[in-house]
């Protein structure tokens, strides 16, 4: 009786105050991919990164728009035998410094990048990005194509207009004001399952820390989904400069992307033909995290074939 009461405690407070777990998961988490929690000022912001791995050859990961950079971890676990990786939190996501009258815009943001790259003596790298850091990435690219060694969308980019229009375009366009935010713990699993095809098992704790996260900044993030969508950057208008720049690309869509529709992909062929472009089966907006393995196994098959 003695040996049960123990796990019996702990079971309890596992499912009765899940915030007492949610760091040990998160740094067991990081410490099976070889990351590391770090953090930096950049000008008026506290940058907060994890790094790890080993290679020569550096690999920066940016999430998308209410995302953070946890959400890369187990896509990292297979590459970071080979492969040094950076995956910050972009200002204004995660634990980085939000403002509330600072701009996080694309510009901004590539600027942004930038001077933390170079704070961490970074010199050329592989730039990766989902959604939001698809176009942060793009825009990077534009600006310093020397600084950059390839060019991966994760997942659908920001920037570019599907033939066909998704989910998420026919509700805004129906007059809802923003899909992605949820405002209350029941919202946050209706936009799991819009964002995924099968939501992959996260443990309860941690489960419950993104859903207070989302639900506690729901009026801040109104303010950053209002500045993108009042001053966004169309990538698609620039992807004849990226061609001429021969920087290489790789694209992941999701074949069941509700947010971007797959048919974005056609867009991204004919104009960057030299790339690599591939339709995920049974995936939706995030692979990185829905197929995490399959997804890094696709992205080291890119680096490797250069």
């Amino acid at each position: 009786m003695a040996v049960f009461l123990p796990l019996a405690l702990l079971v309890a407070l596992y499912w009765l105050t899940p915030g007492l777990f949610v760091q040990p998961l998160v740094q067991a988490n990081r410490a099976l991919s070889d990351l590391s929690a770090h953090q930096v000022e950049v000008g008026d912001h506290t940058i907060h990164y994890l790094e790890g791995g080993s290679g020569a050859e550096t690999l920066v990961l940016l999430h998308g728009i209410f995302a953070e950079k946890d959400h890369w971890v187990e896509f990292a676990r297979p590459l970071s035998e080979d492969y040094h990786l950076i995956i910050p939190d972009i200002p204004g996501f995660g634990e980085s410094t939000r403002l509330p009258e600072a701009s996080y815009h694309y510009g901004d943001q590539v600027q942004r990048l930038r001077a933390f790259l170079e704070t961490l003596g970074q010199g050329r790298v592989h730039l990766a990005g989902n959604s939001m850091g698809g176009g942060i990435a793009a825009r990077y690219a534009l600006e310093y194509p020397e600084q950059i060694q390839s060019l991966a969308f994760i997942g659908a980019p920001h920037g570019i207009d599907s033939p066909t229009q998704s989910e998420m375009e026919r509700r805004l366009a129906s007059g809802e004001e923003a899909p992605l935010i949820a405002e209350s713990h029941e919202e946050f699993d209706a936009m799991m399952d819009f964002l995924f095809v099968d939501v992959p098992y996260v443990p309860y704790p941690l489960y419950q820390h993104f859903s207070e996260h989302a639900v506690s900044r729901a009026e801040s993030n109104k303010r950053l989904w209002r500045q993108q969508q009042d001053d966004p950057f169309y990538m698609q208008h620039h992807l004849d400069v990226l061609k001429a720049q021969n920087v290489p690309v790789l694209t992941l869509w999701g074949d069941q992307d509700r947010i971007f529709h797959a048919s974005g992909v056609q867009v991204l062929e004919k104009h960057l033909p030299e790339g690599e472009h591939r339709v995920m089966e049974d995936t939706g907006h995030l692979p990185m995290m829905e197929h995490p393995w399959r997804t890094a196994e696709f992205y080291r098959s890119f680096l490797e074939s250069r």
